[in-house]
């Protein structure tokens, strides 16, 4: 299954008996937004709502760390999605947290999982047609496979900078990384993972949310100086956007880029990383 689809795509596959399609919107705190009402006041008919705050690790205060495998198998069972099935994700921003959904999916050794190319602002712009009210899926059964490979966890992100055996790829804005424009979250120091390179996620788009052409993508990790043939992590606030870069740079043939969970959320909380500004 192609990484990204069409809304075209979806419109002619809905309904197929193994496609399940999830809302995987999730806006930050200040938006002062609620997903999950956005989703039961227009959805994709047939699609179920993927919470990430819920369907995630609650031993930490740290937001939506993934979840331990026997819970992601719980909720997603509960959602109608079983291993046999084709996933389809959007947001109603474009490519936004749909592509931390799909990461995830991922990360838990589920390939067949594309993301909704322009998500549901696209699909609605078309005049495609949409559900209201909550849904109550059938439950499947699924079965996690995790991946280690395309995770990083704050000792292996310690451990690179002494070894830059990965290139450190953040989707922050510019000013963000350099630490001269606040950071969203309150208690976090400004700056980036000392040696680490900047592509900010928003410029991969075209004007309708949808993703750049493959040889513009290109263009934009040439630019940010990523070299394609050495390892590669992403990171970001809270792990959410790192995965548009992940989503990128997997449309270009790097399957294998990881993912730092805790990405800024965490090491820009603690008093013992260092930062470079």
């Amino acid at each position: 299954m192609d990484p990204v689809v069409t809304t075209e795509w979806l419109a002619k596959h809905l309904g197929e008996s193994d496609l399940r399609v999830v809302d995987g919107t999730w806006h930050m705190p200040q938006a002062k937004r609620d997903a999950r009402a956005e989703f039961e006041a227009a959805h994709v008919p047939g699609a179920t709502f993927f919470d990430i705050d819920t369907i995630s690790d609650r031993s930490t205060t740290l937001p939506h760390m993934l979840p331990p495998a026997t819970q992601f198998e719980t909720a997603v069972g509960a959602l109608g999605i079983g291993s046999g099935d084709r996933v389809v994700i959007y947001d109603v921003r474009g490519v936004v947290s749909a592509a931390r959904v799909w990461w995830t999916f991922r990360a838990f050794g589920h390939d067949a999982v594309a993301v909704l190319d322009g998500g549901l602002k696209k699909w609605q712009a078309e005049g495609r047609p949409v559900e209201r009210g909550a849904t109550s899926p059938r439950p499947a059964t699924f079965t996690a496979r995790p991946r280690p490979e395309l995770v990083r966890d704050l000792e292996a992100m310690r451990a690179n900078i002494g070894s830059r055996a990965a290139q450190v790829l953040d989707a922050r804005s510019a000013g963000r990384f350099a630490g001269t424009e606040p950071e969203p979250r309150g208690g976090l120091r400004g700056g980036h993972i000392p040696g680490s390179l900047n592509l900010p996620y928003e410029t991969l788009y075209e004007p309708d949310g949808t993703l750049k052409s493959p040889d513009e993508l290109r263009g934009a990790v040439a630019a940010a100086a990523v070299d394609l043939g050495r390892p590669i992590v992403t990171t970001c606030g809270s792990g959410v956007t790192a995965s548009v870069l992940a989503l990128a740079l997997y449309l270009l043939g790097r399957r294998d880029v990881a993912v730092y969970d805790g990405s800024w959320s965490e090491w820009g909380s603690r008093a013992d990383t260092p930062i470079e500004t």
